[in-house]
């Protein structure tokens, strides 16, 4: 993407190298927590990129966010770099609320989630929430006397029923019993569940795409060397028929999410968001398929790297809406829009679909 600092790049590239190795990431599953990871970024501020730093955090654009997300995808870092900046610093900056310097966590705020502020306290469930065990803050959306509201609370204040999910990632369900709020706040302007879930879904292609990218290139450098009846399997046709799909999986991806922050950067992003995710999701299936068919018996080893990309992309592509539900989010758009703005919309994007749109599609759903 352009518009990157590239000192951030190769910083966030030295860090996450250095730190988020495969025995690194082996012990985050045991564990459910990194801490020599968490300090590196800490240190650095790679986590609080995109908050202003008059709130807080680390200052720079969503575009550098996203790259530091990407990159993250590409060595699997096991943390909640994206709840802790993009999403619960978007949050509580935009609230007026003060940036911990620790972990955040952010509830995704799922339909079966039931989750009330009354009179000050809280009460309910929430379910698939990221390291809810391991961070300080759990931020959350909520409503107060009928007004939207951020919400920040004490991680050491709910009751944690620990869960992971494909990748092994903590996503816990999180009990409120009474619990009261470290801070509450206004949301900023324009912001609610549906904003939440978007730049949610953002920040999970982010991710995914940086893993596709990885899945790529270790599928190359493996098939370059394994060899079989005296040269590389690289060099057979059917071989590289999987290598073809898979990089054609990854730039596409790329190029959604790339499309998609200058959307964002430049205003209503929806429908750009919504396709990337879209193409993330299918190509966890695609390209996760490739590559090991490409890989043989040695991908599905635990010794190997493979997996720490491909059970993360199965298991990110259902975060934040999955493909049904991105593709039921779409189609709604696309019926309410008319006909006729069928192919406005697919060259223009959201703006395109704003002008088209005259009520909101009475159908559309977010699955997550």
């Amino acid at each position: 993407m352009s518009g990157i600092d590239p000192l951030l790049s190769d910083t966030a590239t030295r860090v996450f190298a250095d730190t988020s190795t495969f025995a690194a990431v082996e012990q985050a599953e045991t564990d459910g927590w990194a801490p020599a990871i968490w300090d590196a970024v800490a240190e650095t501020g790679l986590a609080w990129v995109s908050v202003p730093e008059s709130a807080g955090g680390s200052g720079g654009s969503l575009a550098d966010a996203v790259e530091v997300l990407r990159i993250a995808g590409r060595h699997a870092v096991p943390l909640p770099l994206a709840e802790t900046g993009v999403l619960g610093g978007w949050l509580l900056a935009g609230a007026g609320l003060d940036i911990p310097d620790h972990a955040v966590s952010v509830v995704p705020g799922l339909p079966r989630d039931d989750v009330r502020l009354d009179r000050g306290a809280l009460t309910g469930t929430a379910h698939r929430v990221p390291w809810a065990r391991a961070v300080g803050t759990i931020v959350l959306l909520a409503e107060d006397a009928g007004r939207a509201v951020v919400v920040a609370v004490d991680a050491n204040d709910v009751r944690v029923h620990a869960a992971v999910n494909l990748a092994g990632e903590p996503r816990e369900t999180v009990g409120f019993d009474g619990v009261v709020p470290l801070a509450v706040a206004p949301v900023a302007r324009g912001l609610d569940g549906n904003a939440l879930r978007q730049r949610g879904a953002l920040a999970r292609t982010a991710v995914m795409a940086g893993a596709l990218e990885r899945l790529e290139e270790l599928t190359l450098e493996y098939t370059a060397t394994r060899r079989q009846f005296g040269k590389p399997v690289g060099t057979f046709q059917a071989v590289q028929a999987h290598l073809v799909h898979g990089a054609q999986e990854s730039v596409l991806v790329s190029v959604a999410l790339a499309a998609a922050v200058r959307a964002t950067e430049a205003g209503p992003a929806r429908f750009e968001i919504a396709a990337a995710k879209l193409l993330a999701d299918q190509a966890a299936t695609t390209a996760t398929r490739h590559a090991h068919q490409a890989h043989g018996a040695m991908g599905m080893t635990r010794e190997y790297p493979l997996h720490h990309l491909t059970r993360r992309l199965w298991a990110w592509r259902s975060e934040y809406g999955d493909e049904r539900a991105w593709s039921r989010t779409l189609g709604d758009w696309i019926v309410a829009a008319g006909p006729d703005a069928l192919y406005p919309v697919i060259a223009g994007g959201s703006r395109a679909l704003e002008s088209a749109m005259t009520v909101a599609p009475s159908g559309a759903r977010d699955d997550t």
